[in-house]
């Protein structure tokens, strides 16, 4: 249990037996009244958000208990993303079904961390940068377009990007993969 006025963001709490990860937090005191914490929810299992919920200073309230793992992609099998534990080299599966967006982010060179909630996999954090090489990209010519146009490009993994008309095919980009935005190109 944990005090409504101790929780942070980054704080994993169980509501209606599901657990919640506080993305934002806000710490209200007002003149009158008991202060209280404001947070935004987002669940771990469904990915569902809850916006506005108040906490009470002193009320007390259920933390769920989850491990996080570092874990490196090994293969999919068609109903699962198979990882391995860099530590313990256990094998952990993730159903494919729990992120569906997760497939274009996958390589072996990467390390994930693994949210595990009662002996099961409930997220995978895919690091906020990552490097991609372009696979497929169409070429424009110099001068067809105003400056700062963009077009799409395909990874080696699949995602869909947009990036300036100078990148090209087989270039490595960095991409953040919360917004799925272009921000560099990385020279060899």
């Amino acid at each position: 249990m944990i005090r409504g006025g101790d929780i942070a963001k980054g704080t994993v709490l169980l509501i209606k037996n599901c657990p919640y990860l506080v993305v934002e937090r806000e710490f209200v005191n007002p003149g009158k009244g008991t202060a209280f914490a404001r947070c935004k929810l987002k669940n771990l299992k469904d990915g569902s958000v809850l916006s506005q919920q108040v906490f009470k200073t002193p009320d007390m309230v259920e933390d769920a208990t989850v491990e996080t793992i570092t874990a490196q992609y090994l293969y999919s099998d068609g109903d699962s993303h198979v990882f391995q534990n860099v530590e313990t080299f256990d094998q952990i599966n993730v159903p494919t079904d729990l992120n569906e967006n997760l497939q274009y982010y996958l390589r072996d060179d990467v390390d994930y961390q693994i949210v595990i909630w009662e002996e099961n996999p409930i997220d995978v954090k895919v690091p906020q940068k990552m490097i991609f090489t372009v696979a497929e990209s169409e070429n424009y010519v110099k001068g067809d377009t105003v400056s700062g146009a963009t077009k799409p490009i395909t990874t080696e993994t699949g995602l869909t990007v947009r990036v300036p008309l100078f990148i090209k095919q087989n270039e490595k980009i960095k991409v953040n993969t919360e917004t799925n935005e272009y921000l560099e190109r990385i020279n060899n």
